[in-house]
């Protein structure tokens, strides 16, 4: 019995020191707290104190936190690329003449877009340090460089971030960003990070689903995504989630975010489509439907972008970062032959590469090339 209360309290010292260490490190982020808070609670999406998705994930199987320890230490996926990524360079001038009738989208590696639309600079979720992790130097790492250093980077209208997890809202990108004056558009309660990490309120503005902002002559939507938010162990769905819609005079594209698979896709395109162009997750998934319900498999993303009314699809949210038990090129594999005996518009953009709606893009299989190159040291 001793013995039993000596663990027990040094567990609670650890928990203690733990707590005390993520409200310092200002990466962790912040509570959601205050009049914050208020407006979460009164969110129909907030329930028993967290945020909830429309339709719940199957919850996981006993055992299967041993499955998956045993597959991160033992698993045999190539899960990180054998040679280097091909990243194709910014090319110079690219940022100096924005045309106001055109949409054109850049892959900067994971989830990370730069897109002009309808005369407006965009980013999805820029996270571009060189890992995905609240401690740089620990955690998964970039298996590319961003092909624009954020130094090179015009002043960016708008940024979309789906929610605050670490590969998706990064500390570094945003007080970059912020310092250049650009607006941000978060879920509710998200909002508390960039507070703490000295972002004016003024830049921030916070949306649920359903609810929309305009910045020029854009209107951006929170759309319904299914997935979760939390960056420390103890804030489990304390800040919300969403897909974004962007719907201009000319052009509209969607970002699906982290999501799994469910009608909501059905109810966007039917409210807002067809989209010139769909940015949407295939990588990062199971095993088990726990994981799958909200990391949708390629074949789901596939069924997704053909629910959205979407003309392009974009995938996205693969080949940057090592945080699944597939290989690391599974998910356009799989992509591609989901879409094979379909009429989807499907682009395979290297790192880098300019894709433009309504203009050909001459897609190749370059993840092919990469497995077949001299392997890395």
């Amino acid at each position: 019995m001793k013995i039993l209360k000596i663990i027990v309290l040094l567990l609670l010292v650890l928990i203690g020191a733990l707590s005390a260490f993520m409200s310092f490190w200002p990466s962790f982020g912040a509570s959601v707290s205050g009049e914050r808070l208020k407006t979460a609670e009164a969110s129909s999406h907030f329930h028993d104190g967290k945020f909830a998705n429309t339709v719940p994930q199957a919850p996981y199987a006993v055992g299967q936190a041993w499955d998956l320890l045993k597959k991160q230490f033992g698993g045999n996926e190539q899960r990180v690329p054998p040679s280097p990524i091909p990243v194709t360079e910014i090319a110079d001038g690219f940022f100096e003449e924005l045309n106001r009738d055109v949409l054109r989208a850049v892959w900067l590696g994971h989830a990370s877009v730069y897109l002009e639309i309808d005369g407006l600079r965009l980013l999805t979720d820029p996270a571009l340090s060189d890992y995905a992790s609240p401690l740089q130097g620990i955690g998964p790492e970039r298996f590319h460089a961003s092909p624009v250093a954020l130094d090179n980077m015009p002043r960016i209208d708008a940024v979309l971030i789906s929610h605050d997890h670490y590969d998706h809202l990064d500390m570094a990108t945003v007080q970059h960003l912020a310092a250049k004056g650009s607006h941000f558009f978060v879920p509710l309660g998200a909002g508390a990070h960039l507070e703490k990490w000295g972002v004016a309120a003024a830049q921030v503005t916070e949306l649920e689903w359903g609810q929309s902002a305009e910045i020029g002559k854009l209107k951006i939507i929170s759309t319904e995504a299914r997935h979760y938010s939390g960056r420390g162990i103890f804030d489990h769905k304390d800040t919300f989630w969403t897909s974004w819609t962007m719907v201009g005079s000319k052009h509209r594209a969607f970002y699906s975010g982290d999501t799994g698979f469910s009608d909501h896709f059905a109810r966007i395109g039917n409210k807002y489509g067809p989209f010139d162009l769909n940015i949407i997750k295939i990588g990062a998934y199971g095993p088990g439907a726990s994981w799958t319900d909200i990391h949708m498999t390629a074949e789901d993303s596939v069924r997704a972008h053909l629910a959205l009314n979407a003309k392009r699809m974009f995938p996205v949210h693969w080949a940057t970062f090592n945080l699944a038990f597939h290989d690391w090129d599974e998910p356009i594999k799989r992509t591609m032959a989901a879409v094979k005996d379909t009429t989807i518009e499907l682009v395979t953009p290297r790192i880098g590469e300019v894709v433009t709606a309504g203009e050909t893009f001459q897609s190749t299989n370059w993840w092919e090339a990469v497995n077949a190159g001299p392997r890395k040291n």
